[in-house]
């Protein structure tokens, strides 16, 4: 699906500020890279096909504009990769609240 029509729910990318444009106190890897938007919304643009630029209404009554990447973007969460550690952490940590081997 590469065309939207208006009220379609899609998901538009901006760049904020420009790595020559953040400010002076942040990180140096920071700096190195664009202060980047990512926004959903419904399009209040009559049509618009990915790339184009365009001005989208969010949840809260906002109104974005940016290019238009994806028509009806799906939620996708992630908790990131396994790690080993969390495995043992949690049972341990829940174990020692208990009381251990020394509760009656």
């Amino acid at each position: 699906m590469n065309k939207a029509k208006k009220n379609d729910w899609v998901k538009i990318h901006n760049i904020i500020l420009g790595p020559e444009e953040r400010a002076p106190q942040v990180p140096e890897d920071t700096k190195k890279v664009p202060l980047e938007l990512w926004v959903k919304g419904y399009l209040i643009d009559e049509k618009a096909e990915i790339g184009d630029t365009v001005v989208v209404k969010t949840v809260t009554g906002r109104r974005v504009s940016g290019s238009l990447i994806e028509i009806e973007p799906s939620f996708n969460h992630d908790f990131g990769s396994y790690v080993k550690e969390l495995a043992y952490i949690g049972p341990g940590l829940r174990e020692l609240l208990k009381g251990g081997e020394h509760r009656e």
